[in-house]
């Protein structure tokens, strides 16, 4: 084996830098994810030369560098971004799906040179925005931008994003012009479609929300750090890595796809995309070891859907979610690691005791990349991921430190001639870059349009306090039909669309009955995430399960029972915020440790196995899943009764068994 390669790792060489359309069209998933088109010739170089300007602009409004004693304002930087960014949804992303990909129409050449000419007058006319009070009232030229800048990025959410998240967009960004008309709780003020046109293209709480200043000052860097660590070979380097830890071990292949999809995870934040990379290696690695087909289809599947869990990039939400509560940055990642953590501890659980069970062994060493040449060949991505958590945790500056990883990561690139940044993996660099921070800005746009909406109809107040009477107060019935309202969402939205709605008409009413506010916010988004292994959407298990040739249903399933703690966790870091680190250090440890051993029960009981004591019968099934359950209540009395009971009904199974049976039968646990 050269270069400690696997043959398992080899086949992700390539894939990590290509676009998602041409992964879709190998893996034969192509309705599923595809939408962009090939972008050659001039709109390439467009994309290019837009990404490189804009990333530019980034730093120096950042770095707050200045050209000629002139710096950026924030309200021109915003306007500045959507015209370079904005303009590339219409070059590589077809308007239908019919449309031919290959050549661009005149149409969207026209959008596209509108997306950038509207957005740019706009931002060389900033300063008069602010001082002649465009946002009450516009003159002629300030109503026809505004529109243009109203209606285009509706377009562009369409495109990248789908039809619901726009149409959500586009109705409620008109919702005041009919809001007095409304019946009930609905009702407010109502605004003339000029003054609308005003506060939406030119005011702080619309376009210019929090959704863009979140993604001006903060997501950006994060961004551009995560695409440099997939164009410098990062993905491949997390892959070879899991695969070297964990490939040879019971389980192995399902292990690695746990701990590839949530180190991947870290670089995406897509749950979709983290199931075409990862899983496309790792799927065919399940099913060589013994795993059914669907069984290794929901794996992947609920693995990569929790990679969103994972910091920094977590969707891009956690950036939004700081802005939100005026929190830095790195709390919302301290709060975040302990409930991801949880959750692939119950996957990898679940994959060990159904390999036990099966009598399923790990992947050959022969096949499997050194760990120490492995680590030798891509040191420098932990030394890049050791800079970023020096400048995020120690010296606290959130925004600035994204930029100095990827400084670090592309210096100690040059170390190795594999990874030298050369012209040609520069250019897919800032491909990449422009892909992604182009979706960004395409959902990001829209969503201020509906925040803004929210806010000055007061319709997100009326909203909280239907809640709060339909549920008559009652806690458990909030979060009932808050996880309902998250997963409908989340069905049609993407999950930063979904939180940033819910963020501000559902957490409001979970925090007003005493709920620790960044638990309220991480409920919502959790279940947001619900409907990626949930039918009738499911698009992450659909997809694993078209990579693994099994039955689309069957896949979705499997996924639902694996992905238990999904649903669970929520509930019980509202009920229990030391589960995101809220309050006393040592209850914090004594939570967590109790909710180890719950998930170690409760996946024994839904596999129906457990390390010493081998298969279990269906009545000790149920009681190790109740006893799990109630570990994780956050109540003494739930851990009590919890271990008690795990603790007896064990100790009974184990001496039945060691009395029926010879303990060679049994056989002990290798991790």
């Amino acid at each position: 084996m050269l270069n400690g390669q696997s043959p398992y790792a080899g086949r992700l060489s390539g894939r990590l830098l290509g676009s998602v359309a041409g992964l879709d069209e190998e893996l034969g998933v192509a309705a599923a994810v595809s939408k962009y088109r090939p972008v050659k010739g001039v709109p390439r170089w467009l994309l290019v030369i837009l990404t490189t300007i804009g990333i530019g602009v980034s730093v120096c409004y950042i770095f707050r560098f200045t050209f000629g004693g002139l710096m950026v304002t924030q309200f021109g930087y915003h306007y500045l971004l959507i015209a370079l960014f904005l303009p590339l949804a219409f070059l590589m992303i077809p308007a239908t799906k019919g449309t031919a990909a290959s050549k661009i129409p005149w149409y969207d050449i026209l959008l596209a040179v509108l997306a950038f000419g509207v957005p740019f007058y706009l931002f060389l006319r900033a300063n008069d925005i602010l001082w002649y009070g465009w946002s009450a009232r516009a003159p002629i030229e300030g109503l026809v931008t505004g529109m243009i800048i109203w209606l285009l990025p509706v377009e562009a959410a369409r495109r990248a994003g789908g039809l619901p998240i726009a149409l959500i967009a586009l109705i409620m960004s008109f919702y005041p012009v009919f809001a007095g008309h409304m019946p009930g709780f609905l009702v407010g003020p109502t605004m003339s479609l000029e003054r609308l046109i005003s506060y939406h293209g030119f005011s702080t709480e619309s376009i210019q929300g929090i959704p863009m200043q979140a993604f001006g000052r903060i997501i950006v860097g994060y961004l551009v750090f995560a695409s440099a660590l997939v164009a410098t070979g990062g993905g491949q380097f997390f892959l070879n890595f899991a695969l070297a830890l964990l490939g040879h071990v019971r389980g192995g292949a399902a292990k690695v796809a746990v701990a590839s999809s949530a180190l991947f995870g870290t670089l995406t934040g897509a749950s979709v995309v983290n199931v075409i990379t990862t899983g496309s290696v790792t799927i065919p690695a399940m099913k060589k070891t013994g795993y059914p087909p669907y069984y290794a289809g929901a794996i992947e599947a609920c693995a990569s859907t929790g990679g969103i869990l994972m910091p920094p990039v977590m969707g891009a939400v956690a950036f939004i979610m700081a802005d939100f509560l005026g929190m830095p940055y790195t709390t919302i990642v301290r709060a975040a690691i302990i409930p991801s953590v949880l959750y692939f501890a119950a996957l990898y659980f679940q994959a060990d005791f159904f390999a036990a069970k099966t009598g399923l062994r790990g992947l050959p060493r022969s096949e499997l990349p050194s760990l120490r040449q492995t680590l030798k060949q891509g040191w420098f991505y932990i030394f890049a991921l050791a800079v970023l958590v020096f400048f995020l945790f120690y010296i606290r500056v959130e925004t600035v430190a994204p930029f100095y990883a990827t400084g670090a990561l592309f210096a100690a690139s040059l170390f190795r001639k594999e990874t030298r940044p050369n012209l040609h993996r520069l250019v897919e660099f800032l491909e990449k870059s422009g892909t992604t921070l182009m979706e960004m800005v395409s959902i990001l746009v829209p969503i201020g349009l509906v925040l803004g909406s929210l806010a000055i109809t007061g319709l997100a107040y009326s909203l909280s306090s239907e809640l709060v009477s339909i549920a008559g107060g009652s806690l458990p019935v909030l979060l009932l039909l808050g996880a309902v309202a998250s997963y409908i969402m989340g069905m049609g939205a993407t999950i930063t669309a979904c939180y940033v709605f819910l963020a501000l008409v559902f957490a409001p009413v979970l925090i007003d009955v005493g709920v620790n506010p960044l638990a309220a916010h991480l409920f919502v988004m959790y279940c947001g995430m619900l409907s990626s292994i949930t039918p009738p959407v499911a698009l992450a298990s659909y997809v694993a399960a078209s990579v693994a040739g099994a039955p689309f249903m069957q896949t979705a399933a499997q996924a639902m029972r694996l992905g238990i703690m999904l649903f669970l966790i929520p509930f019980f870091f509202v009920l229990a915020p030391e589960f995101i680190l809220e309050g006393s250090s040592l209850r914090s440890l004594l939570v967590i440790s109790t909710a180890i051993l719950g998930i170690v029960l409760a996946s024994g009981g839904l596999e129906g196995y457990m390390w010493r004591l081998g298969k279990l019968v269906p009545i000790v099934r149920v009681i190790f899943l109740t006893a799990g359950v109630l570990l994780f209540l956050p109540y003494t009395w739930g851990d009590y009764w919890g271990i008690g009971i795990a603790l007896l009904i064990a100790i009974g199974f184990w001496i039945v068994r060691r009395r029926s049976i010879p303990p060679a039968a049994v056989g002990a646990s290798a991790l």
